[in-house]
């Protein structure tokens, strides 16, 4: 069991409805690449808040900046009246809120659970059930952005939650983003960010074919990829990815297993649906084969790098 024991009663649900995060005791679970970004803002808007992350020396800088560290998601939860997840995929949030020392096991009735991973709508439909079990309210708040974002408190949340759950968490959502879309019931949040990273796959396989055919021609390349990103063809996530494969920069801002993930979960969607998926079952396989030739924890933009290897110059 963790270091801190629960305690006992119903979360006073007045206190999420303010509009300020002062003193509101906030859990935070799993401090990545993006949910590390999402707790310090929380921590700066005057949240009381704890965190844990399965890595210890991930939660250092927080804990250095007034945050308390957990030993366990239980013990992360023990007071918290709002709880955040944000890791990789249904293994790993399962790991997170079940079990003895899982977030479930801890938390006080009438707390507002939050899971802003990218996970399948089933996933999110288990975890309904599991919060309504303990007396709690799951929302699914997915995000889009990446580390920048994440840290300049600029992500969109893609929301699915009742008008009412929403509300009391609003104030958070706030602290971290700059768009807050209420798509729905619960799972419409998780179904719309899978629909949203197969068309950020497939554009980042599109594009870096499209790169090295360029590259590998007599074209000027920076002209030729600037009148294709500015163009018609071009959306945020091309202009980004272009930048970072023209400038070589393939530290991770979003991994590029993780996109394979996704990728894996929205074909899975639409398939569930009668929808075939071809075009994200080709973008899977472009990515796929990134991360056999040792890409797959580089960013994204590292899919231009097989492209890259095997053309003919």
């Amino acid at each position: 069991m963790g270091r801190y024991r629960a305690a006992a009663g119903i979360v006073d649900q007045t206190s999420l409805m303010t509009s300020d995060i002062t003193n509101t005791r906030v859990a935070f679970l799993g401090l990545g690449i993006m949910g590390s970004g999402m707790a310090r803002r929380l921590l700066s808007a005057g949240a009381r808040l704890t965190v844990f992350n399965r890595s210890a020396e991930r939660a250092e800088p927080l804990a250095a900046s007034g945050a308390r560290v957990a030993d366990s998601p239980r013990a992360a939860v023990a007071d918290a009246d709002i709880v955040f997840s944000m890791v990789a995929d249904d293994a790993a949030s399962r790991a997170m809120w079940e079990g003895d020392e899982g977030a479930l096991a801890g938390v006080r009735p009438g707390a507002v659970l939050v899971e802003s991973s990218t996970v399948t709508v089933g996933r999110i439909g288990e975890l309904t059930e599991a919060a309504s079990r303990v007396g709690c309210d799951l929302v699914d708040a997915p995000v889009t952005g990446s580390k920048a974002q994440a840290a300049a408190g600029d992500l969109v949340f893609l929301v699915g939650a009742s008008d009412e759950t929403l509300a009391r968490i609003r104030p958070t959502l706030n602290a971290m983003g700059k768009t807050i879309v209420h798509l729905g019931p619960v799972g419409s949040g998780a179904l719309v960010k899978l629909i949203n990273n197969f068309l950020c796959g497939v554009q980042a396989a599109s594009l870096a074919e499209a790169i090295a055919v360029i590259e590998h021609s007599s074209l000027d390349r920076d002209r030729a990829i600037g009148a294709i990103v500015n163009g018609s063809p071009g959306s945020p996530v091309m202009k980004t990815l272009a930048a970072r494969i023209m400038a070589e920069d393939f530290s991770p801002n979003f991994y590029l297993h993780l996109l394979a993930k996704d990728l894996g979960y929205a074909i899975a969607e639409g398939e569930s649906r009668g929808v075939p998926m071809a075009t994200a079952a080709t973008a899977l396989g472009i990515l796929q084969s990134s991360i056999a030739r040792g890409d797959g924890d580089k960013d994204m933009a590292a899919v231009v790098e097989q492209f890259r290897a095997v053309a003919v110059r």
